[in-house]
C-alpha cells in the first residue's frame, strides 16, 4: 500500500514538473496502448476462431472453381483481414500524434522560460528550470510513446499480412 502512495506523489511530481501537455500525452499513450493492446487480444481470441469458421464455411461450399466461388473466397478473405487489421488506422494516427503533443510541450515550456526571462528581467538558471522541464519532459514522453506505438502497429501490420496471406494458401480454390 505505501508503495502505491510513493508512486502516486511520483507520478504527480512528474506530471507538475512536465506541464498539462504531459497529461494530454499520458491520456494519448494510454488510449493508444489499450487499442494495441485490444488488436492482440483479438489475434490470439477472436482471429483463430474467426478463420475455423471461414475455413468450415468455404469446405462446406460444393463450387469452388467457379468464377463466382472466387469473388467469394475474395470477400471471405476480405472480411477476415479488415476484422484483423479493425484500428490500426486509428493506431498509426494515435503514433503520429505523440511526437506533435511533444513539441506542443516544448513550445509551452519555452514560452514560460521566455516569461520568467521578461519578469525577472535575467537569466537565472534557478528561475527558468520549471519552464525547462516543462519543455522537455514532454518532448521525451512523446518520443518514448511514439516510438513504443511504431513498434507495436508495425508487428500488428505485418500480423495481418501474414495472417491474410496464410488464409489465402488455406482457401483454396479448385481448378478443373
Amino acid at each position: 500500500m505505501l508503495f502505491l502512495i510513493e508512486f502516486s506523489y511520483a507520478l504527480r511530481d512528474f506530471i507538475e514538473a512536465g506541464g498539462q501537455v504531459l497529461l494530454v500525452i499520458g491520456v494519448l499513450i494510454f488510449v493508444m496502448w489499450l487499442m494495441i493492446l485490444e488488436r492482440i487480444f483479438y489475434f490470439f481470441r477472436g482471429h483463430r476462431q474467426r478463420v475455423k469458421e471461414v475455413r468450415k464455411r468455404w469446405q462446406e461450399r460444393t463450387d469452388k472453381s467457379s468464377w463466382h466461388a472466387e469473388q467469394i473466397r475474395q470477400a471471405m478473405i476480405s472480411r477476415v483481414a479488415l476484422g484483423l487489421g479493425g484500428n490500426l488506422p486509428v493506431i498509426k494516427a494515435l503514433v503520429a500524434l505523440c511526437p506533435l503533443l511533444g513539441l506542443m510541450g516544448t513550445v509551452t515550456g519555452m514560452i514560460e522560460v521566455f516569461d520568467v526571462m521578461a519578469i525577472t528581467g535575467t537569466g537565472s538558471a534557478r528561475s527558468m528550470a520549471s519552464g525547462v522541464s516543462k519543455a522537455t519532459i514532454p518532448t521525451m514522453a512523446g518520443m518514448v510513446g511514439a516510438l513504443s506505438g511504431v513498434f507495436a502497429a508495425t508487428w500488428l501490420q505485418r500480423t495481418t499480412r501474414r495472417e491474410k496471406m496464410k488464409l489465402e494458401d488455406r482457401i483454396l480454390l479448385e481448378r478443373h
